[in-house]
């Protein structure tokens, strides 16, 4: 009989790879997900709405589960809701943090300072940005009483269906690209050197943890120790979309993020995406014994060309659209945005994103 494994919003570019790795360990794992999808002899899908308290009560409720991995997102006051639940209905609750919680330091270890711990912005802290969150989170837990938990830090990770480029996900910028249109990004994320892991490495030390005596009580950031310049992850997304294409990718580089005009939102460019991030992974190495990580540089190529392969693409946002259609002088044609008030914002945005954010700013 293989452990019960209860993983809540594993349908992600982590969730796929561990609910894969878990089966293939021929563990019994149950997955919440919001659509409905078709289940396995080892992998069960639960439909539901995993912030709804009383469908994650039910859940809890018929079976008792070795370990649950949780990959989703509560405000605060959500997971101070429920996080007993968990506690009670497992052995080993594995919280996803995030290593955005981590203050700018030049070589990131799991007792580097936090953004919570440091910043002395007091409007920042007056939120509840992701990473005050997460971090607040894990001193719930750390305050329980109980050392029945582990805490994952994962940073930028990619896949097979989740392909960043600073603030940006596939939706936007592989999107514009493979339609033609120039890609925008910003110099003051551009210039900076990060780290991105490949989601199923990230998975594979999760599914070591479970039950590892090493790791109840203990906080990790799983990361590779390689960095790459946001220019080199550019080219490499560049090339594979031109050899897929044909045509000559167009890039357009402004001297500053657009997020920033945006409350909240510009809070993952100021303690973020404005910094160098280094991580020493030792930690985890000890833990679950030696691994080699996917090199950034053979990995994103290996997921940029697996999407090409077969494209997929949420609905576009005429806010975002049109906005880098206004720094970048390209158009959009209005057929591809969804609903009368999509097409509106594009317009609006198309002509003068800074207006549209004065009046958004006076408004509220």
């Amino acid at each position: 009989m293989g452990r019960n494994i209860l993983v809540m919003g594993g349908t992600g570019a982590m969730g796929i790879h561990l609910v894969k790795i878990l089966e293939n360990l021929q563990d019994n794992v149950y997955v919440t997900s919001r659509s409905k999808r078709t289940s396995t002899k080892d992998v069960h899908y639960i439909q539901g709405d995993a912030h709804e308290i009383t469908f994650i009560k039910k859940v809890l409720s018929q079976r008792r589960y070795n370990a649950i991995i949780d990959f989703m997102t509560y405000s605060t006051a959500e997971f101070k809701e429920r996080y007993t639940e968990y506690l009670d209905a497992t052995d080993q609750y594995f919280l996803l943090s995030t290593a955005r919680v981590y203050a700018q330091s030049d070589i990131i270890k799991e007792n580097s300072p936090r953004l919570l711990d440091v910043v002395n912005d007091s409007e920042y802290l007056k939120t509840d940005e992701y990473a005050l969150c997460k971090a607040r989170q894990e001193d719930i837990l750390k305050n329980s009483g109980k050392k029945n938990w582990t805490i994952i830090r994962p940073y930028m990770t990619y896949s097979e269906n989740r392909l960043q480029l600073g603030i940006f996900d596939k939706d936007t910028f592989v999107y514009r690209a493979i339609h033609g249109r120039p890609i925008v990004v910003s110099n003051d994320i551009m210039s900076h050197t990060t780290t991105l892991t490949y989601g199923y490495d990230v998975s594979h030390c999760i599914t070591k943890l479970i039950g590892n005596p090493k790791a109840y009580g203990e906080t990790f950031h799983i990361t590779t120790d390689k960095t790459i310049p946001w220019m080199d992850v550019l080219n490499i997304y560049m090339k594979a979309i031109e050899e897929k294409t044909g045509k000559e990718q167009k890039v357009v580089i402004t001297p500053r993020s657009n997020q920033l005009d945006y409350p909240v939102q510009c809070y993952q460019v100021l303690y973020d995406r404005m910094y160098d991030r280094k991580f020493d992974n030792s930690k985890i190495i000890e833990a679950i014994g030696d691994y080699t990580f996917m090199d950034p540089y053979i990995g994103i190529k290996k997921c940029i060309d697996s999407f090409l392969e077969k494209p997929y693409f949420s609905l576009p946002s005429g806010k975002i659209e049109g906005t880098n259609d206004y720094y970048s002088h390209s158009f959009t044609p209005l057929n591809e945005f969804v609903g009368l008030k999509n097409k509106i914002s594009y317009l609006l945005y198309r002509i003068s994103p800074n207006i549209c954010n004065k009046i958004r700013k006076i408004l509220k």
